[in-house]
């Protein structure tokens, strides 16, 4: 049980190209934003459509697997775990970020599994 303490799973579109860098310490690293659209009627049974935005952060294997397989537009699964923290600007304003380590990458789309 203690897995599933701390764990997400989407499916998604990308909606950039994986931002990929090597660190000084030979660590590798890929930012990137991920779609989820979740559909729905609203009370006068009208269909809607929401569009939720999350930054995704990939590190080593995954990270290169990003950059070598992953595009703008691309379908993917993904599950990982939620993180926060917090940096200071240039002008002192503290700013809260969360996102989502990912552990596992699956591509959905159908040109890429051929």
């Amino acid at each position: 049980m203690n897995a599933l303490r701390n764990s997400v799973r989407l499916i998604g579109h990308l909606g950039e190209n994986p931002k990929f860098k090597k660190l000084d310490s030979e660590k590798s690293v890929a930012n990137f934003s991920l779609a989820t659209n979740e559909n729905f009627k609203d009370q006068e049974g009208n269909k809607k459509s929401e569009t939720t935005w999350h930054k995704l952060v990939a590190w080593g294997r995954q990270a290169e697997f990003s950059e070598k397989y992953l595009k703008k537009g691309s379908e993917v699964a993904i599950e990982g775990k939620l993180t926060n923290h917090s940096y200071e600007d240039k002008n002192g304003e503290t700013h809260f970020v969360t996102e989502i380590v990912i552990n596992d990458i699956l591509i959905l789309d159908k040109k890429a599994a051929n």
